[in-house]
């Protein structure tokens, strides 16, 4: 293997730890309403679990409202049933076709909880990108001792890698920042 694959590989794979980061981060809710939220929800539209996003429009109300409408009128209640019977706690009402879900204020104690989770998450994150170091390098070895490479190309190869991971780690750190700055928001 080749040490531009080498690189390009972890590369990548580091790039879907921050990518997956992303995703575990936004399902991590806020006092504030985000359409994002309903993303997971799914519900059963004509013998088929679809996401709420692919059967409604969901938009904003205002900072604290979402409003979900469906296409199919028929589908509000059955909307409002799997959003209330989601892991979200959400508590949605049915005004004629909108579905509206007031995103509840969260407390301090409930903020220092989702502090934690997001902390975990980035720190499985690291770890992830850490793991993907340790294979580049490790195949970066095994390129040398079957002589495929010089050990100046395999001691460069080995700070790219370095450099990588640690340009990874910290788009993670920044990430964990910001959410956390976002759940601190009263």
């Amino acid at each position: 293997m080749k040490i531009v694959d080498i690189r390009k590989n972890a590369e990548h794979k580091m790039q879907k730890s921050v990518e997956a980061l992303k995703v575990d981060l936004s399902k991590v809710r806020t006092g504030r309403a985000h359409p994002g939220v309903l993303d997971h929800v799914t519900v059963d539209y004509y013998g088929t679990p679809t996401p709420v996003p692919q059967v409604a429009s969901v938009t904003l109300l205002d900072n604290r409202t979402i409003g979900v409408t469906p296409w199919d009128k028929k589908m509000a209640g059955i909307i409002e049933k799997a959003i209330r019977d989601s892991d979200l706690g959400l508590n949605p009402s049915t005004q004629g076709e909108l579905v509206r879900v007031p995103m509840p204020a969260l407390t301090e104690e409930r903020r220092r909880d989702l502090i934690k989770v997001v902390k975990h998450e980035a720190e499985n994150a690291r770890v992830a990108i850490r793991n993907v170091r340790r294979d580049a390098i490790h195949s970066l070895k095994e390129a040398l001792k079957a002589k495929e490479v010089s050990e100046d190309d395999e001691r460069r190869a080995q700070d790219e890698v370095q450099k990588l991971t640690d340009k990874f780690i910290g788009d993670v750190d920044k990430l964990l920042a910001a959410k956390e700055a976002d759940l601190l928001v009263i």
